[in-house]
């Protein structure tokens, strides 16, 4: 199956060469494969000298995914096939009660993607979801995630099984952005990779040695708590994070509104900024370096090539190119600092690589959830469409 995945169209005798078993041990899985429905013939070779050999394909509509990301604000569904071709793709305002009635909406939101899509419900079997915070895969809660009411009081995933029917998996939204970008982002090829995401609050994810870093109690890259920016030891901090108080958009339009004594909203920091405002210009080059610190501090410990910047304020060019001046004047060594090109679907094309290569472990006896074996290859990938 792995050779076919990372192949395409193949054949027997290319199988038999590829994976070292002996034609004939091929012949009968092939035939087994094509039996429970897997993998489907897709015609013959040819410009060959001799007999033509049948190929053999993966069969996309075997399985779905869902692929859910879920934020404060906003839910995002799609629904990918084995290929990893996205069907249809449905978003809402994220239920304001939080708990089971999030849990209820994801559910509803992947039928009603599926019947979009026209990809039958018995199909979809498995939902991986991006969450803010840090999942607790022994409790099935969602912790560090103020912005859904209830996660850390519930067993999450259990209930999402419950809704749904089949596997539902959790894992941070930014760690899922770091493997999206890794996998079709700027970070192809890259294996050590730091992924922030700056918008209304902050957080990272990191890639080393290829591998997804989660810490001891998925916690890894909260990187609004990093003990600076406002005082560490106020209650506010416990809750939201000292650097994020400082470096998300409450504390831009905090430093706005004390320079200038009234209010603007983010959008329109940067519209005055770009205009020239000094007031806004120092917001945002105070933001940046701040942000600054926060790389330096993950570049100090993790060492990564490349840190990409993603959300709806770290993604600006004006923060991006701001970055880069600054990191120089306050780190020594070399870091390769990036916009991301997925956007907001960035943690969606994770969640499907998570989906893809689970469910391809899980039938097919893998051991190893975030291997990168068991995913397509980019260039054959058509969740670029995601980006439209």
């Amino acid at each position: 199956m792995e050779a076919i995945v990372q192949g395409g169209s193949v054949s027997r005798a290319s199988l038999a060469k590829q994976t070292g078993l002996s034609k004939q041990t091929i012949s009968e899985i092939m035939r087994q494969l094509e039996d429970d429905g897997w993998v489907q013939e897709t015609g013959r070779t040819s410009g060959h000298v001799g007999r033509t050999a049948v190929t053999y394909e993966l069969v996309p509509s075997a399985a779905y995914i869902a692929a859910v990301d879920l934020g404060g604000t906003k839910v995002r569904v799609a629904i990918c096939d084995l290929s990893s071709h996205v069907l249809s793709e449905v978003t809402e305002p994220t239920h304001p009660d939080g708990g089971q009635a999030v849990v209820d909406q994801i559910a509803a939101l992947c039928w009603t993607a599926a019947d979009n899509g026209g990809v039958p419900r018995s199909k979809l079997r498995i939902a991986v979801v991006g969450a803010p915070g840090a999942p607790q895969p022994e409790t099935g809660r969602v912790l560090l995630a103020p912005n859904i009411a209830g996660f850390d009081q519930m067993d999450v995933a259990g209930a999402l099984e419950a809704a749904l029917g089949f596997e539902a998996m959790i894992e941070n939204d930014v760690n899922l952005a770091v493997l999206g970008e890794s996998w079709l982002g700027v970070g192809q090829g890259i294996d050590n990779l730091a992924f922030i995401a700056l918008g209304t609050g902050v957080g990272s994810g990191l890639m080393l040695n290829g591998q997804l870093v989660r810490g001891a109690t998925n916690a890894a890259g909260e990187l609004g708590f990093l003990p600076f920016g406002a005082d560490p030891f106020e209650p506010e901090s416990l809750r939201a994070g000292a650097f994020e108080r400082v470096v998300g958009s409450y504390g831009i339009v905090a430093r706005y509104h004390q320079a200038v004594g009234h209010d603007a909203t983010v959008p329109a920091i940067f519209e005055k900024a770009n205009a020239g405002d000094t007031a806004a210009v120092a917001v945002l080059d105070e933001t940046a370096r701040l942000l600054a610190r926060g790389i330096g501090a993950i570049a100090a410990i993790a060492n990564p090539q490349k840190v990409i910047l993603g959300g709806s304020i770290g993604s600006r060019p004006e923060i991006v190119e701001r970055v880069r001046q600054v990191l120089p004047l306050c780190f020594p060594y070399p870091v390769e600092i990036e916009a991301s090109i997925l956007g907001n679907h960035a943690a969606l094309v994770g969640a499907a690589a998570i989906g893809l290569s689970h469910l391809h472990n899980t039938l097919f006896g893998a051991e190893t959830p975030e291997s990168r074996i068991s995913l397509p290859p980019a260039n054959a990938v058509s969740m670029r469409e995601l980006l439209r």
